[in-house]
C-alpha cells in the first residue's frame, strides 16, 4: 500500500526537476529536487498512505504542462495542465484550486500570442478542468443512492456538497463537523505567521524564509525584463503558488492538518533554485550578493 506513494514521490521530484529544468537549467533542477525530496513534510508523506502524494503529482503535471503551454502559446498544453488540476480536485477537492491564479496569471501574461487568443486558451482551460473535475461527481449524483455507498463526510449523500461544503469551504470558514485550530494536530490558531508555529513550523518552514526573500529580490532584479523572461515568469509562477496557497493555509479556520503543507513543498525548493541560479549569475552586482548573503543567513538562523 505506501509502495504507490514511494513511487509517487520520486515521479514528482522528476516533474519538478523538469520543469525547473526547462527554464531555469539542468542546476537549478537538480536543486529544486533536491530540496523538495529533503523538505521533512515531503518525507513523510510519500511513504504515508493518504491523497496527498497523488495530488502533490498531480499539481506538478499541471505545473510542467503550463510551462509546455506558455512556450509556445499551445491552448492543448494549456488544457492537459487543467484536466491534471482536474483530477487533482478528484483526489483531494478544492485544494486542487488553489495553484489555478498562478498558472493562469504566467499565460495570461506571457504566451506569446494576441491577447484575444491567451483568453480563449485560458477559457477553453476552464471547461477542461470543468469537465475533468465534474465528471465523477455528476456520475455520483445521477446514480441512485440506494445503490451506492453513502458518501462520507457529507450530511445530504451526496459528492456535490462534500466538494463544496465540507472539504470546500467548510475548511475555510469552518462550520458544523470543521473543528477550527488551536492545538498542534490542527494547524495552531490562524494567523500571518501560522506557517512558522509549533504545528506547521517543523514540516515545512526550513526553506520558507529564504524562499520568500528570494522571490521579493528576483522580482525586484526582473521588474524591466520583457514580458516573456523566463525567469520573472518561474517566479510569477512558483510564487504564486505558494502564496495563494500559505496564505489558505494560514487563515482557513476549518479542519487543517500540518501535513497539507507537503503541496508547498514543490514551490518553496523551486523558488530557492532558481531565485539563486539568477542572483548567482547575477554576483558582480553588490546587490544580488548581499541577497545570496541573505538567504543563507536566513535560512541557517531558522534552521
Amino acid at each position: 500500500m505506501l509502495a504507490p506513494q514511494a513511487l509517487m514521490g520520486v515521479a514528482s521530484v522528476g516533474l519538478l526537476y523538469a520543469t525547473v529544468k526547462r527554464t531555469s537549467g539542468p542546476v537549478a533542477g537538480l536543486f529544486a529536487g533536491a530540496a523538495f525530496a529533503l523538505t521533512p513534510v515531503a518525507v513523510l508523506m510519500f511513504r504515508f498512505n493518504n491523497p496527498d502524494a497523488l495530488l502533490v503529482l498531480l499539481l506538478l503535471a499541471g505545473a510542467y504542462c503550463t510551462v509546455r503551454a506558455t512556450e509556445k502559446a499551445s491552448g492543448k498544453w494549456l488544457a492537459l495542465a487543467d484536466v491534471a488540476i482536474g483530477f487533482a480536485f478528484l483526489t483531494k477537492m478544492m485544494q486542487a484550486f488553489l495553484v489555478l491564479p498562478a498558472f493562469a496569471l504566467v499565460y495570461l501574461v506571457a504566451a506569446p500570442a494576441s491577447v484575444r487568443r491567451r483568453v480563449l486558451h485560458l477559457l477553453g482551460a476552464l471547461v477542461a478542468v470543468v469537465v475533468s473535475a465534474g465528471w465523477y461527481v455528476a456520475l455520483v449524483e445521477l446514480w441512485p443512492a440506494s445503490a451506492r455507498p453513502y458518501i462520507g463526510g457529507s450530511t445530504t449523500n451526496s459528492l456535490l456538497e462534500l466538494a463544496l461544503g465540507y472539504n470546500g469551504l467548510g475548511r475555510i470558514f469552518g462550520g458544523d463537523g470543521n473543528m477550527g485550530g488551536g492545538g498542534t494536530g490542527f494547524g495552531g490558531r490562524t494567523r500571518v505567521f501560522r506557517m512558522f508555529g509549533s504545528a506547521f513550523g517543523t514540516e515545512i518552514s526550513w526553506l520558507l524564509p529564504a524562499a520568500v526573500l528570494g522571490l521579493v529580490a528576483g522580482l525586484w532584479f526582473t521588474r524591466r525584463a520583457p514580458r516573456t523572461d523566463r525567469t520573472r515568469l518561474s517566479l510569477l509562477r512558483w510564487g504564486g503558488w505558494l502564496v495563494v496557497t500559505a496564505g489558505v493555509f494560514s487563515f482557513m479556520s476549518g479542519t487543517v492538518h500540518p501535513y497539507y503543507s507537503v503541496a508547498l513543498a514543490p514551490a518553496i525548493a523551486a523558488l530557492i533554485a532558481i531565485a539563486g541560479r539568477a542572483l548567482w549569475r547575477a554576483r558582480a552586482n553588490s546587490s544580488a550578493r548581499a541577497v545570496l548573503a541573505g538567504m543563507v543567513a536566513v535560512a541557517a538562523v531558522w534552521d
